[in-house]
């Protein structure tokens, strides 16, 4: 699956950075293929290396990270590099690369969740014992992405409420989980629109409202519209790699709507086997569940792959005009850095959750996690 959606990668990165090497490298086309192509082994060397550690240890691992997490993100809401007016960016000091301390602490969050849904699974059902350990990590982490990136607190706070679904949390807790997010969501929505400034807060509600309203202006309608018009160039097997024409008109054609990209080239059927690739990875993240002998190695496994899959699904739906645009990249499929790095080493850490199946039948498996 990780092969094939790479190749994706790599013809539909070269293909839609045509318009990019002319901007801003004379025209070397070759310069985005070489570093995305570079970028994508990186990717694959992190998922064998964290599919080589067994899979248990990421349960005290876990620790470590939402401990570094938590402070690395109020950092990075209140001084981090502004990229799109949005402080989602954190540069390490010394070697000057960027990444989104929000992809670190999505990883740290689900594994830490699987870890205490597993210990707590005796007194899941009591509030005090069993949810509030439990949901207190969600709130906090999700609070501090939530007002640069909604988005991705969103699919964070839908993955975590999944999880405690599937840790047999009670469901009124849950429900009351939900009502608690749109409590917020309402809070922040009307303060945005008295402060008219505050935060991100007016970029969603435009977002929003454009969506809503088929788009308030040409600007907020033209994305959307491009997109539409690759799809439907695509047709059932697509104009051929190389020969879309969309790409030059799609300011983020090698990101967020790469998907229009691959459906115009490769056709409905291209843009099938993408969606069939994810699929599968959540029906293997189901398989696991149903095979694991352990809880904790349950949990990761099917909260790190449903993250994968929901966060492609809104990618796609994005690209085909059914939700408003959100900036989520396709996982494995977009160009990025280290996104694409983290994407890799969850997808590591299931497959080591696969292997230790493997290799310790249940009827074998007598090993604890800590």
């Amino acid at each position: 699956m990780v092969i094939i959606l790479s190749i994706f990668s790599i013809i539909a990165v070269y293909s839609s950075t045509s318009t990019l090497a002319y901007k801003y490298r004379s025209g070397n086309t070759e310069y985005y293929l070489f570093k995305h192509f570079g970028i994508l082994i990186l990717g694959l060397v992190l998922m064998y290396l964290a599919h080589l550690v067994r899979y248990s240890y990421y349960s005290r691992i876990s620790q470590i990270l939402l401990i570094i997490c938590i402070p690395l993100l109020l950092y990075t809401l209140l001084f981090g590099t502004t990229v799109n007016e949005a402080s989602r960016w954190y540069t390490l000091p010394g070697i000057n690369i960027s990444f989104q301390p929000s992809d670190l602490a999505k990883l740290a969050l689900i594994m830490f969740l699987a870890r205490q849904l597993t210990k707590k699974q005796d007194d899941i059902k009591d509030f005090k014992v069993g949810f509030l350990p439990v949901t207190i990590p969600v709130l906090i982490v999700c609070g501090l992405i939530f007002w640069a990136n909604f988005s991705t607190a969103a699919i964070l706070f839908v993955t975590s409420l999944v999880l405690m679904f599937i840790g047999r949390v009670r469901m009124k807790y849950i429900f009351a989980m939900i009502g608690l997010g749109c409590v917020i969501l309402i809070i922040f929505y009307l303060g945005g629109q008295k402060l008219h400034h505050a935060g991100r807060v007016e970029t969603w509600s435009h977002r929003i409202e454009s969506f809503v309203n088929g788009g308030s202006s040409e600007a907020a309608r033209y994305q959307p519209e491009q997109a539409m018009i690759a799809i439907a160039n695509g047709g059932i097997v697509g104009v051929m790699p190389g020969n879309g024409t969309q790409k030059n008109f799609l300011p983020q054609a090698y990101s967020d709507y790469i998907y229009a990209i691959i459906i115009e080239e490769f056709g409905l059927v291209g843009g099938f086997i993408v969606l069939l690739m994810y699929m599968i990875l959540l029906y293997r993240a189901v398989r696991i569940v149903i095979r694991c002998p352990r809880h904790f190695g349950a949990f990761l496994a099917i909260g790190l792959a449903f993250s994968l899959v929901f966060q492609a699904f809104i990618n796609m739906a994005v690209a085909v005009h059914i939700l408003p645009v959100t900036g989520q990249t396709l996982p494995l499929v977009s160009m990025g850095g280290t996104s694409l790095w983290f994407t890799s080493i969850a997808i590591g850490i299931i497959i080591s959750v696969s292997k230790d199946i493997e290799t310790n039948p249940p009827e074998a498996a007598t090993y604890a996690e800590g």
